[in-house]
């Protein structure tokens, strides 16, 4: 997903329409309405501001890292187990 897709859903699921969005981050609803189209060029600073109204984060991945960070958006990716117990737990108990 594209950082203009993305921050277009993202605007979608907090529910927040482009007006509400362009008065969080003190710009005009029809200069981030041309962004988010990608019709209008943008700063960083612009998306991290977005982000930042949303609740959210800009970040980048290493695209060798990309296909491991989707899946574990998506739910299917798995963690380490912050719960299970470490070797040095194990070597401490003896």
């Amino acid at each position: 997903m594209s950082l203009l897709s993305e921050s277009q859903a993202m605007r979608i699921r907090r529910q927040l329409s482009i007006s509400q969005l362009g008065r969080m981050i003190g710009m005009a609803h029809q200069n981030l309405s041309a962004i988010l189209r990608g019709e209008k060029d943008s700063r960083a600073s612009t998306f991290e501001a977005l982000a930042a109204a949303m609740g959210a984060e800009w970040v980048m991945v290493p695209r060798e890292n990309l296909a491991e960070v989707r899946q574990i958006l998506e739910g299917k990716g798995s963690g380490p187990d912050r719960s299970a117990r470490s070797t040095l737990d194990y070597l401490l108990d003896k």
